[in-house]
């Protein structure tokens, strides 16, 4: 019911700025329509090690995309599908033997898959637009964590303005969730201990693993529950140079409500001006609400990051920090201070490329990254490096004190014979990944990824 009374107000505030327009002309309206999409290969080879003495190397190829259509603007309205697919490719002939074939690139049952992931209704109308359906988002609490070879998608509605100068104000509701590729990384039906890294590190807090090409009810998704959904509210102001503000809060219903807020500014330094040094900070405050789903949630978590550009170099430094569990509230399962995001939010400064360890309570992380982009040599490339680390709390409700880090490297080339390719490799090597009485366990992951946007 309360789902239905946020959308049926989304509805109204459209109509309202809107009269009722008679379809004109609706063949040219898809006969005009344009066609656009991405073709990705994708491989990865993971080979775990560590005290703990895993021998698992796990490999595997994949290569797929999407294809959309998105009609022609007919009166301010537009139609939009997309098509999602992913396809195995020289692979281990036991897709279900885990040890070899790395499931993150697949869908259920390591297999092939392919799916409707847009649908969608847009309208605009001066400087309001309203979209509706199953469709991408970018936010900081629900995003796309576009990691693999599908990305998270949404059912939702979703209305923007900007008629204030410089302020974008959003509103809307969340009502469904396709979990990307990505996520069957983590196996939260093992233990508390897998669901509780799940569950901070962007995915789901019960075993969702064969839930990817599937649209589910946010609480459904999140903890196994259904509930009525999230409803979004956002305010981003810009007018003030070199200064951008947000506060987003998210109301999951019988779940939790989170308020995120980020502050960024940048300037010219008075002693040389090719230095552009930068500031931001960013903070996440949870708790519990309506029925309590998610349990006994209290989490705050903070950030900062100071870095400074210099023509095409860039480089920065990143704290964070969470509040802590009681040892009560560890054995509870650790998520009472700990910040939940089960919907692919994943805009910490501190986090790594796999490593997500700073949304766990009593966590102190830091991180250092540097950039670079080569175009004053000649060829459209850029390189990063990072270094990340996280002082873990022993009540962090995920193992013992320990502290964990990831170092790791990202390069994108463009090559100029062939428009609009993108050819990256990445990779990660986090060490104390994960610490128990059997020892600990790390690894070395190396990504190779083309993609051709047309």
């Amino acid at each position: 019911m309360k789902k239905k009374i946020v959308q049926s107000l989304l509805v109204c505030g459209l109509l309202s700025s809107v009269n009722a327009v008679a379809a004109e002309d609706l063949s040219s309206m898809f006969s005009q329509g344009k066609t656009s999409g991405q073709i990705r290969e994708f491989s990865v080879d993971r080979e775990y090690q560590g005290s703990a003495g895993n021998t698992t190397h796990r490999r595997a190829n994949a290569v797929g995309g999407h294809l959309k259509f998105e009609t022609a603007d007919f009166k301010g309205f537009t139609f939009g599908t997309a098509l999602y697919t992913t396809n195995g490719f020289l692979n281990d002939t036991d897709y279900t033997n885990e040890s070899k074939v790395d499931a993150t690139l697949f869908g259920p049952g390591n297999g092939n898959l392919s799916f409707v992931g847009e649908a969608y209704l847009n309208y605009k109308h001066e400087n309001t637009n309203f979209k509706a359906g199953r469709q991408t988002l970018e936010t900081p609490m629900a995003g796309g964590d576009d990691a693999r070879m599908i990305r998270n998608l949404f059912e939702a509605y979703m209305l923007t303005n900007t008629d204030i100068k410089g302020v974008t104000l959003t509103a809307g509701h969340i009502a469904g969730f396709s979990q990307g590729t990505f996520g069957r990384v983590y196996n939260a039906g093992a233990d508390s201990a897998n669901a509780l890294l799940a569950v901070t590190g962007g995915y789901s807090y019960v075993d969702t693993k064969n839930n990817v090409g599937q649209f589910v009810n946010m609480g459904t998704y999140a903890v196994g529950k259904k509930t009525d959904g999230v409803s979004v509210a956002s305010v981003v102001y810009t007018d003030i140079k070199n200064l951008k503000l947000q506060l987003w809060d998210y109301y999951a219903h019988d779940l939790m409500n989170v308020v995120y807020g980020q502050a960024d500014y940048s300037w010219t330094c008075l002693l040389n001006k090719d230095v552009k040094p930068y500031v931001a900070g960013q903070f996440i405050k949870e708790d519990n609400v309506g029925d309590d789903l998610a349990g006994d949630v209290n989490g705050f978590y903070w950030a900062a990051k100071l870095g400074a550009k210099v023509e095409n170099f860039n480089a920065y430094i990143a704290y964070s920090q969470t509040t802590e569990n009681t040892a009560a509230e560890a054995a509870a399962g650790g998520t009472a201070n700990a910040i939940l995001t089960p919907w692919g939010g994943m805009s910490a400064f501190t986090q790594g490329m796999v490593t997500r360890h700073m949304y766990l309570a009593g966590t102190k992380a830091s991180k250092i990254a540097a950039s670079y982009n080569w175009k004053g040599f000649g060829p459209n490339l850029s390189t990063l490096a990072y270094y990340t680390s996280f002082d873990m709390h022993e009540n962090s409700g995920y193992g013992i004190e320990r502290t964990a880090t990831e170092a790791g490297y990202d390069i994108i080339y463009y090559p100029e014979a062939v428009k609009n390719l993108q050819l990256r490799t990445r990779a990660n090597f986090p060490r104390t990944f994960a610490e128990g009485t059997s020892g600990t366990t790390g690894w070395s992951e190396y990504r190779l990824i083309v993609n051709y946007n047309f």
